[in-house]
């Protein structure tokens, strides 16, 4: 669950500061993907955990009501649900701590029950929200069933060398990427060379998602920078997730690279026009229409 803070702007260390909004919302990061890859219209199965507490009967209902199947989530009774605390100043830029709760109990039974789902899935969305060796044998479970995955290295730590043989995409934001490179990514040079580096460690594509400048794509072979949609941004709280989510969603459909960006960043884009994470995921109707008005 997110527990939201809007302030002018972020606190100094041992300062009180006054806000001007607080609300809760729905988050966490698979929770959000899975949220903007159902209101696309592609068909969604969540794994993983809640508590049985009071932020669990929200969670799951807000994912059904996305037409997220929750047929694979756990309600742990010895883990709080997941929650993260999140500020955002007024220019929408945000600071976020993350409490993983039930989270961080993922063990094989999880994994069990995402064998099951893996067997009608043709993309698996995994994030770093969950212990590293379940990433790692999630990844290799997808891989064996000739199940796409696509990484989302966040929240950013450095990544067991196996897991980026395991992976088909990796979607770093710059900051997420300059941690996995130990070095600052900022440009769109700075991005390519961080982009064939990854690829040596094992990556075969690789998008690194830059805010309001853009995102850099690359399969080692072809790369490209594409500019990102100019909207009034109110809230860049679940914007990657946004994209992560409809970057699947379109390449579930068989769409071309190419196009299945354009929809990840035309969903990035709009869920920053809007408060909240899972309520600023755009449905299909509403990204196609964006995405035609907006063309050349």
């Amino acid at each position: 669950m997110d527990l939201v803070v809007r302030a002018p702007r972020f606190p100094k260390p041992g300062e009180t500061l006054s806000g001007h909004t607080f609300y809760t919302a729905p988050g966490g990061k698979g929770a959000n993907q899975a949220v903007a890859a159902a209101r696309l219209g592609v068909s969604t199965f969540m794994v993983g955990r809640v508590g049985q507490d009071v932020f669990s009967k929200a969670l799951l209902e807000s994912l059904q009501a996305n037409r997220v199947n929750i047929d694979g989530i756990w309600r742990d009774p010895d883990h709080p649900s997941g929650t993260a605390v999140i500020m955002v100043d007024d220019s929408a830029e945000n600071s976020i701590i993350i409490v993983p709760g039930a989270n961080g109990a993922i063990n094989s039974d999880d994994l069990n029950r995402l064998e099951e789902v893996l067997k009608t899935a043709s993309h698996l969305l995994l994030q770093l929200e969950i212990p590293m060796e379940m990433v790692v044998a999630a990844a290799k479970l997808a891989q064996r069933r000739g199940v796409t995955v696509i990484l989302d290295p966040a929240p950013a730590r450095p990544l067991p060398e196996e897991l980026y043989r395991s992976v088909d995409w990796i979607t770093p934001n710059e900051s997420e990427a300059s941690i996995l490179m130990q070095k600052t990514i900022q440009t769109e040079r700075e991005a390519a060379e961080a982009a064939s580096m990854l690829h040596e460690r094992g990556v075969p594509k690789v998008v690194i998602k830059m805010g309001s400048k853009g995102a850099f794509w690359s399969d080692g072979r072809q790369e490209r920078f594409l500019p990102a949609y100019s909207v009034q941004a109110v809230d860049t709280v679940a914007a990657g997730d946004a994209f992560n989510g409809a970057l699947a969603a379109a390449l579930s459909e068989g769409k071309p690279v190419m196009e299945a960006l354009t929809w990840a960043m035309a969903a990035g884009a709009l869920s920053t026009t809007r408060y909240g994470a899972q309520p600023s995921m755009p449905e299909r109707k509403e990204l196609l229409a964006f995405i035609e008005e907006r063309k050349e």
